[in-house]
């Protein structure tokens, strides 16, 4: 079996910007808002995150920033992943060096490839550093799906521990689990199925609702873990609306606005990304309300 990165809920972390670049005032005061929700890791520079907008010194110096910020209390996994590989394998090594505890890598978007070409390019990746990897199959994003057969072959490298499932189609997850089993360790990277995955045996999820209900995500991850799969069904039919209006608009313009209501972060995008619309953002604010969060 292969070690655990982490179980529970690890939140994709949006990356606070200002007008000078990354702000870091308020990255701290979002790690310090994860952490005291009890979340079981933190995910920088992934999708959420607005990777492909940050300059690599950005990258890393964030990866570095929240690393020292959460000082080896629950695990720091980096986005690295890129449609270049060695260019994965450069900002993968980057942030081992950096003090990221563990790695995510998407699928290579825009040039795509093969299954055959997403092996050779993960196993190129966990090659470079000593760091356990998760891969994520995110085709929405980026066309390209990773195939339950391909986790099979993925499950073989030591370094490669598992997967952020994104497809949103749980005959692939339950495929995987059967074909992979313990061997092969699956997150859903999907907020409104997140206790339907766990059924099937996943760890827990990549969130982005746990930016805003660190408690709350942690709380039904803990109880589908404890195997109370009637209680946490009930957490993730409650939570349904506000996760939809998170994705109303392109991750991560809404949770982003709704970070900026909280006053935790300020409400900057870089383009092509931009601000949410004022009825869809009037929409989330209500369901956030609902809640009980003060916005």
């Amino acid at each position: 079996m292969k070690k655990e990165l982490f179980r529970g809920v690890g939140t994709a972390l949006v990356t606070p910007m200002n007008d000078n670049g990354v702000d870091y005032e308020a990255l701290g005061r979002l790690v310090d808002f994860q952490l005291d929700g009890g979340v079981d890791a933190l995910i920088v520079c992934a999708t959420t995150g607005e990777a492909p907008t940050l300059t690599d010194e950005e990258h890393i110096e964030t990866i570095r920033f929240v690393a020292q910020r959460v000082g080896g209390r629950i695990p720091v996994i980096a986005g690295t992943g890129s449609n270049y590989t060695d260019h994965a394998v450069e900002m993968s090594v980057k942030a081992a060096q950096a003090g990221a505890d563990g790695l995510l890598c998407v699928t290579p978007y825009y040039n795509k490839c093969t299954q055959k070409g997403l092996v050779q390019s993960f196993y190129k990746i966990a090659d470079a550093t000593d760091l356990p990897m998760i891969v994520y199959s995110v085709p929405s994003r980026t066309g390209v799906k990773i195939l339950p057969e391909t986790c099979l072959e993925l499950a073989k490298h030591p370094n490669i521990t598992g997967i952020k499932e994104a497809t949103g189609d749980m005959a692939t997850v339950v495929d995987i689990a059967a074909k992979c089993g313990e061997n092969f360790h699956i997150w859903s990277g999907n907020d409104d199925i997140v206790v339907p995955m766990m059924a099937m045996g996943g760890l827990g999820c990549i969130s982005v609702l746990s930016n805003i209900l660190p408690r709350e995500t942690h709380d039904m991850c803990a109880l589908a873990l404890k195997g109370d799969f009637k209680a946490a069904a009930e957490r993730q039919c409650r939570y349904k609306a506000l996760i939809d209006a998170l994705f109303s608009e392109v991750n991560p313009i809404p949770v982003k606005a709704a970070l900026a209501a909280m006053g935790i972060i300020q409400d900057k995008l870089r383009l092509p990304l931009t601000p949410m619309e004022p009825d869809h953002r009037e929409k989330l604010l209500a369901l956030m309300r609902r809640q009980g969060l003060k916005v």
